[in-house]
């Protein structure tokens, strides 16, 4: 539903439109996978005082009826984007924390089917594959000996507004 007027997305899921609703659309839409910090930050820029508890709120609403997504990598905090309903995946980079979608593994929903489900009936499949982006690659520093474990990275500076290149 990327581009579609904040109004309209807000008012077909029966959402009251709101000056913090749309302006937090706003900034997912130029901002995907961004934490409630920086939507937080931002929306203040353009329309001044919103508390961060607010942003929250409005976050939870929207992931509620699904115009959001929110998603958690291991060692960031909750990251949210307006991408929904395609069971798309995320590639994040070890080294500055940048974060790209990329497209369901294979076929269908879900993409992934664990061996023994153990009586559950799998509906989607999250996954997130962790590398190094382009920009990190192509810097001066070393690269890490793939035997080593990736506890030795330095972590990631969350939240990255940093798109990877492709």
């Amino acid at each position: 539903m990327a581009g579609t007027d904040p109004a309209a997305r807000l008012r077909d899921a029966s959402l009251r439109v709101t000056a913090q609703r749309t302006a937090v659309l706003q900034v997912l839409e130029q901002h995907p996978h961004s934490d409630a910090g920086f939507v937080a930050r931002t929306v203040r820029e353009g329309i001044g005082t919103v508390s961060l508890q607010a942003v929250y709120d409005v976050l939870a609403a929207l992931s509620e009826v699904g115009i959001v997504r929110k998603f958690q990598p291991a060692g960031s905090p909750a990251l949210f984007e307006l991408r929904t309903g395609d069971n798309h995946h995320h590639v994040v980079c070890r080294t500055c924390g940048a974060v790209a979608d990329t497209d369901c593994a294979v076929g269908g929903q879900p993409c992934l089917t664990p061996t023994a489900a153990d009586g559950f009936v799998v509906q989607e499949a999250e996954v997130v594959f962790w590398g190094v982006c382009l920009s990190c690659a192509d810097s001066v520093e070393p690269q890490r000996d793939p035997n080593t474990p990736p506890t030795t990275v330095k972590e990631p500076k969350w939240p990255s507004r940093k798109t990877p290149n492709r």
